[in-house]
C-alpha cells in the first residue's frame, strides 16, 4: 500500500498511472475493511461431491457504495472488484475555494448533485473520497446521509487525511452514535493556507482526470 501511496505522492506520475494507483488503492483498502466484517462458518460441496468448511460473510449484499465525485471514482473502481454486488451512490461535492478557508479550518460545500440508493439501518455504507484535507467534504456527504438513515455502520475509504479531518469524524460520530470508521493509507501533518494537505499528492480530481 505504501508503495502505492508513494506513486500517487510523485509529481512525475502520469495522470493515468495516477488514475490506476487510485484504482490499486481502492482495492487494497477495501481487502482491509473485509478483515473487520463479521464472518460466519459455512461448508460447501466442491465439484468433486467432498464437503469443505470455510467462512462466509455476512453483510456483503448490503454494502453500499458512495462516491464523491469527481475524484473518488478511481477509488471506487477498486473498491468494486471487493465489493462486486454493492449498490451505489454518487454526491457530487465540491469545495468553494473562491470563499477561503474559514474559522476552524472549514471550508463551504456546494452539492450539485445527490444519487443514492435507499438507505437501512442493515446496510454498510461506504463513502469514496480520497483527500480528507479540512474534513469539510467529507462531512457534508457523512452528513446527507445521516439526514436520510442510520445506516449499521459509515466507512470512510481516502488515500490521506489530516487529523482535523479525522477529528470532525469523530465528532460527527458521536453526534450521530453510529458508528464511524476511517480507512486511509496516511495521516499528513499539515495543511496549508489554501486548504491543502501538505506534502500530500496535490489535487487529486486534477490529476486523475485532468485540469
Amino acid at each position: 500500500m505504501q508503495a502505492v501511496l508513494t506513486t500517487l505522492r510523485d509529481k512525475n506520475t502520469s495522470q493515468i498511472e495516477f488514475r490506476k494507483s487510485l484504482v490499486k488503492l481502492g482495492r487494497a483498502l477495501g481487502i482491509e475493511i473485509t478483515r473487520e466484517m463479521e464472518k460466519e462458518e459455512v461448508e460447501v460441496e466442491t465439484p468433486l461431491g467432498a464437503k469443505a468448511k470455510g467462512l462466509k460473510f455476512r453483510d456483503m449484499d448490503k454494502v453500499i457504495i458512495i462516491t464523491v465525485l469527481r475524484a473518488g471514482t478511481p477509488l471506487t473502481e477498486g473498491l468494486i472488484k471487493i465489493f462486486y454486488n454493492a449498490k451505489q451512490g454518487v454526491v457530487s461535492a465540491r469545495r468553494m475555494d473562491e470563499l477561503g478557508m474559514g474559522s476552524g479550518k472549514n471550508f463551504e460545500i456546494e452539492v450539485n448533485y445527490i444519487r443514492l440508493p435507499k438507505i437501512s439501518g442493515e446496510n454498510i455504507v461506504i463513502i469514496s473520497d480520497p483527500m480528507l484535507a479540512t474534513g469539510s467534504t467529507i462531512s457534508k456527504v457523512t452528513n446527507i446521509v445521516l439526514e436520510r438513515a442510520r445506516p449499521k455502520k459509515i466507512i470512510i475509504v481516502g488515500a490521506i487525511a489530516t487529523k482535523v479531518a479525522i477529528e470532525k469524524i469523530r465528532e460527527i460520530e458521536r453526534n450521530s452514535e453510529v458508528d464511524v470508521s476511517v480507512y486511509i493509507a496516511s495521516i499528513d501533518p499539515e495543511i496549508n493556507s489554501r486548504g491543502y494537505i501538505v506534502p500530500g499528492l496535490g489535487d487529486a480530481g486534477d490529476r486523475a482526470f485532468g485540469d
